[in-house]
């Protein structure tokens, strides 16, 4: 017989199909960046369906904030709810302003090392998916975690090679300014992932 909390209060497990659905939608706005850098063309097009899905994961944060104040009880602490989709949200955000930038800065030429960020960004989000989805089980959760924080290492070092390249090779001070920022924007977008890594390693370790 279902009990009467059970009936009167929400169910907790789909808080992990509620970051299940938000992982997946940030792995889409990976691969459109991805998409969109191996094939710059038509650019606005596809900067236009990245802040699609920019929304809807703005849609799918606001769910599960609304979920978690009319949850009394919830599968791990609420500061740790609070904080991953927060996290989560961050990196959508980041890959939707570098896209937006190229548009807003009239990007007509791409330089070396954006594309291959935005795979490392991509590759990132897929790491930060399988470890959402192991959550709930708490098991081998950790490798996934050592994978982000060593994807973030890489895409360091690229951006350090891309912006010193980009001082040595450009007159113009105006892009120099445009790339900074943008290989910066993809740089931070692959610290959010770990600090997403941080959150689960955090969660883990109290369950344990």
């Amino acid at each position: 017989m279902v009990s009467l909390w059970t009936r009167i209060l929400p169910r907790e497990k789909s808080f992990f199909d509620m970051f299940t659905e938000v992982t997946i939608n940030i792995q889409a706005g990976a691969q459109a960046l991805v998409n969109l850098l191996e094939d710059y063309r038509e650019p606005e097009q596809k900067v236009s369906h990245i802040k699609d899905l920019e929304h809807r994961g703005d849609q799918m944060t606001h769910d599960i904030m609304t979920r978690l104040n009319q949850t009394f009880i919830t599968p791990f602490d609420r500061e740790d709810i609070h904080e991953l989709c927060s996290k989560l949200d961050d990196v959508i955000d980041l890959i939707d302003a570098f896209a937006s930038r190229l548009v807003i800065y009239n990007i007509r030429a791409l330089r070396p090392g954006a594309a291959e960020l935005a795979r490392i960004v991509r590759k990132a989000t897929d790491e930060v998916h399988h470890a959402v989805t192991l959550l709930e089980k708490h098991d081998r959760i950790l490798p996934h975690c050592i994978e982000i924080n060593r994807l973030e290492n890489e895409a360091d070092t690229i951006v350090r090679a891309a912006i010193a390249r980009l001082f040595e090779e450009e007159k113009d001070p105006v892009e120099i300014i445009k790339w900074k920022e943008l290989y910066e924007v993809l740089e931070i977008a692959t610290d959010k992932c770990e600090d997403i890594a941080n959150v689960i390693e955090s969660v883990v370790l109290k369950s344990a």
